[in-house]
């Protein structure tokens, strides 16, 4: 039988599926299609100190097998958060990790304490790589020194486990991963999204007001699993993969290149039950296979 619980470092989660922060909400938007309890996880989308109003519309457009977003992290506010979608949150019964955003080191520490004072997040997952705004963002995730700055304030503010989300857009993501283990973080995340571009031919305008977006879906899959594929080897810690699941089969694959956990994030746009049917279709895979999951990671055979 396939092993019902894996553990990511400290983080116990019921299996490795989970949603990717920005593509459903807090996670309570899901809730109407299945029990989101059912994942290993609810990952919510990007939370900061004060509210956000985000980058003005058009902000999303679809693209060949994919889609461009400059939403901006527009979101309510950690207040808002604590005191409105959390407790709805745990009513649920959902594993609750929190992706959190900040434009200084002393940004990400306070939403670190206020989080873990709240109650009911079981992990929370530093965005360092957002394409998408002006400040934060990839301003950190590029740089190994500023991740291990963040991410040794984070680890001194808090015992909750942490994830580090890193950028796609990097000459090395394995010196990025080892910056953020050895300064404490519990794991990393592979991969945010790559930024794109899209041009109306009649208008000749950019079809997104930021100009430029974050392409992710079925597209950016196969830079996602090489991002994977490296930075599990580079550390001893687990990888949180995503980018561009859309069935079980590429949850899978992004096991096998190295990922412990899997995140399915743009695919629920189309089909809001995608996470769900992902999982699925890897427990049936698995029990066919008279396998766990934990065999499956970092599984690609070279020779």
């Amino acid at each position: 039988m396939t092993r019902r619980v894996i553990q990511l470092g400290r983080l116990r989660l019921r299996n490795p599926i989970l949603t990717a922060s920005g593509t459903c909400g807090y996670g309570l938007e899901l809730a109407r299609y299945f029990d989101i309890a059912t994942l290993g996880a609810i990952c919510t989308k990007g939370i900061s100190l004060l509210p956000r109003a985000g980058n003005p519309p058009p902000r999303i457009c679809e693209t060949p097998a994919g889609m461009l977003n400059a939403v901006g992290l527009a979101n309510v506010g950690i207040n808002a958060f604590i005191g409105d979608k959390l407790p709805k949150l745990r009513e649920t019964g959902a594993t609750v990790m929190v992706n959190v955003f900040g434009e200084t080191v002393e940004e990400f520490v306070e939403l670190a304490k206020r989080l873990a004072a709240a109650g009911g997040v079981a992990a929370l997952e530093l965005n360092l790589s957002c394409p998408n705004v002006a400040h934060g963002g990839l301003a950190f995730g590029t740089d190994p020194a500023r991740i291990a700055e963040v991410a040794k304030a984070v680890r001194q503010a808090t015992e909750l486990p942490f994830f580090v989300k890193l950028p796609p857009e990097t000459s090395d993501v394995k010196v990025l991963a080892r910056a953020a283990v050895d300064a404490g973080a519990d794991g990393i995340t592979v991969m945010n999204t790559i930024r794109g571009m899209a041009i109306d031919i009649q208008s000749r305008r950019p079809r997104i007001a930021n100009v430029t977006g974050g392409l992710s879906g079925p597209a950016i899959r196969p830079i996602a699993i090489r991002l994977v594929y490296e930075a599990s080897r580079a550390v001893q810690a687990p990888v949180i993969g995503v980018g561009g699941v859309v069935r079980w089969e590429d949850a899978v694959e992004m096991m096998l290149a190295g990922a412990s956990a899997v995140q399915v994030g743009t695919a629920s746009f189309l089909n809001p039950k995608a996470p769900l049917e992902v999982l699925h279709g890897l427990d049936l895979f698995c029990r066919k296979q008279g396998i766990e999951y934990g065999d499956l990671v970092g599984g690609v055979r070279l020779e």
